[in-house]
């Protein structure tokens, strides 16, 4: 990973616009993907000579007006804004990341554990599956193993079957990823990751590439359980407070649904499963 991380980021974003999109007359023959770096300043207000060292690594601290002017320029969404500003050195509103804490506390297990009836994990900033209770620990069993979202979309045959959408879902691992590498780019874990991922996926690296950022907080998810069948679900992501990097994630089926149906059975089969695996009890052996 390249550690001007900024740059990168401004390239991606420029190539990403085209002078239509930003309701610019387009002149000459262009050599570049999107706009050239003379047309942002522009749009930005800034000197190009300014911007062109942001986007080479030779200037690193532009101030929060700059930053706003070329959120503005690149059309970021919110999420894309906040990430702008980190690799920056700071967000509005948020310190820059410490490591994620990898240890989910007892009170958070038991907390998941109250929800026998809905699929509920706990993730790290770069998508390790932390925590399960019962019935996500249920709905992953196609994934061996189910250690990380990522891993599990790109590299495990069974992610193309899991997501029927699956392309919706790869983009949004790794603009999860993008808005955890700007809270914390130097991250070892992130960098192995990353590493790991664009070595044997051409679609992850196409992706990662593209620099697109959003956080995790409420979607459609459509899945396919070799068990169960579709499932039609959507999901909350909490902020963990007390071990920042950490997220709590919760599915949920419309109550009555053919998918909460489903979701029942897939729980009554995993402990059933369980209990033959643990085997009989001891009352029962004596």
């Amino acid at each position: 990973m390249d550690d001007n991380h900024l740059g990168a980021f401004l390239r991606a974003r420029r190539a990403g616009l085209t002078p239509r999109d930003v309701d610019m007359v387009s002149h000459g023959t262009r050599r570049v993907a999107g706009l050239r770096r003379e047309e942002v300043a522009v749009l930005a207000g800034v000197n190009a000579d300014y911007y062109t060292r942001l986007e080479q690594g030779r200037e690193r601290n532009p101030s929060p007006q700059v930053l706003d002017a070329l959120a503005r320029a690149l059309r970021l969404d919110g999420d894309a804004r906040t990430h702008l500003f980190r690799l920056a050195g700071g967000a509005p509103g948020a310190e820059r990341s410490v490591h994620t804490a990898a240890r989910v506390s007892p009170a958070l297990r038991q907390l998941m554990d109250g929800y026998p009836h809905t699929p509920a994990f706990v993730l790290g900033r770069t998508l390790d599956v932390l925590a399960t209770n019962a019935l996500a620990e249920a709905l992953f069993t196609p994934f061996d193993p189910a250690d990380n979202l990522a891993r599990m979309i790109f590299l495990d045959p069974a992610g193309r079957h899991f997501y029927a959408d699956w392309e919706r879902a790869a983009q949004a691992a790794v603009a999860n990823l993008r808005e955890g590498a700007g809270l914390d780019p130097d991250s070892p874990e992130l960098r192995r990751l990353v590493a790991e991922l664009a070595d044997h996926s051409a679609e992850f690296d196409r992706l990662w590439s593209a620099h697109g950022v959003r956080g995790k907080s409420r979607d459609a998810k459509n899945l396919h359980h070799p068990e169960i069948g579709p499932l039609a679900l959507t999901y909350q992501a909490f902020d963990v407070r007390d071990a920042p990097g950490q997220q709590l994630v919760i599915y949920h089926a419309e109550p009555g649904s053919p998918s909460a149906r489903a979701l029942g059975l897939l729980g009554s089969l995993h402990a059933t499963r369980r209990r033959a695996e643990a085997g009989p009890s001891p009352s029962l052996q004596s």
